[in-house]
């Protein structure tokens, strides 16, 4: 009996490997979906706790619950519910502030887990553990506020909740598949205009102004027991220039993004010119419910007879909304930023390569 060939059938088993050099190659996705889903989920979470947060500083009500970690000598999360449901309005939103930072503290600690696991960058895995540190530095600094009662520590509070909402969104972002995908694309690279350092200085001032905004605003919403009101004054002065100071550099951000050519640049710029504007007019909206028509609206019908009173729904929801619209710019302008970093380091890499 003749032996089998053992070299034809090695050469019938192999692969075909011009059917392989046919096909084009993919990238394999080291990004976790998961990982993405609780990003997004702790995004939808912080901003309604910072409007929760806000809430409880309109109404006063950051005292309503003395002690801290508990609740009136209860474990947080065993308050009798009907208490906490039946009773007054300041009771009502500063528990549930607390419980919200819990849930968020608990998806934290879940997406650092995941992390870990699933996520083969070690910078993303840097960031998980970043969030989780915000998350329980802004924690002890609300347990802090109450426990000295203090208006600084308040303050101080109320200025890092928007860097942890800012650290959420970007976590979004950079376990987005766009932000894969756009590296593989042709398109994404050597066809779109690269991005210089002057763009990448000049994305980087949005994020500083609109940060220095939220410490203005925080200043004239925990008014120090020494602030004298020409300082008052001053803040106020500097806190409108700013604002339509950042107001006039967006279009511009927006035209200087919209050349490279990439959505993922262009819509968060033109979005953040309509944030900024809206901020402007809800801004408008909280000095009138807090301290009447200003003299240069004296001449609108609207203002003549109007008094400053306690406030009511609306007029909280106004004041709210500024702050919580004044997180939205800090995190846009931030991913914008992130974006236009990575938008250069792809297109310099992409140089090496040709070179």
């Amino acid at each position: 009996m003749a032996e089998p060939n053992l070299s034809e059938q090695q050469t019938s088993d192999a692969p075909d490997d011009s059917l392989h050099d046919s096909q084009p190659s993919v990238a394999v996705d080291p990004r976790s979906k998961l990982l993405h889903r609780l990003a997004v989920l702790s995004v939808c979470l912080v901003w309604p706790l910072i409007w929760v947060g806000g809430l409880v500083t309109t109404y006063d009500a950051g005292m309503a619950v003395p002690d801290w970690p508990g609740t009136y000598g209860y474990n947080l999360l065993l308050y009798p519910i009907s208490t906490w449901l039946s009773g007054p309005f300041d009771l009502f939103i500063e528990h549930g502030h607390r419980l919200l930072g819990a849930v968020v503290g608990l998806l934290a600690i879940v997406m650092v887990i995941a992390a870990f696991r699933r996520e083969d960058r070690r910078w993303v895995i840097g960031l998980t553990v970043t969030i989780l540190l915000a998350v329980i530095s802004q924690g002890v600094l609300g347990g802090v506020r109450v426990l000295l009662g203090d208006r600084t520590f308040a303050m101080i509070h109320g200025c890092f909740g928007p860097v942890v909402f800012s650290l959420c969104c970007v976590a979004a972002v950079v376990t987005s598949r766009s932000w894969w995908d756009r590296r593989h694309l042709p398109s994404a690279v050597p066809s779109q205009k690269p991005i210089g350092m002057s763009l990448l200085a000049f994305a980087t001032v949005p994020t500083l102004l609109s940060y220095t905004q939220l410490v203005l605003g925080a200043q004239l919403r925990h008014v120090q027991p020494l602030t004298t009101p020409g300082t008052f004054t001053l803040i106020v002065a500097i806190h409108i220039v700013t604002a339509f100071g950042l107001w006039l550099l967006t279009p511009i951000l927006f035209l200087l993004v919209r050349r490279c050519g990439d959505l993922t640049l262009s819509r968060p710029a033109g979005w953040l010119i309509w944030f900024v504007g809206a901020q402007i007019l809800l801004g408008t909206g909280t000095w009138i419910v807090n301290y009447g028509w200003p003299g240069i609206l004296e001449f609108l019908p609207f203002g003549e007879g109007y008094l400053v009173r306690s406030k009511g729904f609306i007029d909280s929801i106004i004041v709210t909304a500024h702050v919580a619209v004044g997180s939205l710019i800090l995190a846009t302008s931030v991913v914008i930023g992130v974006q236009v970093l990575r938008q250069r380091f792809l297109h310099q890499r992409s140089l090496a390569v040709l070179v």
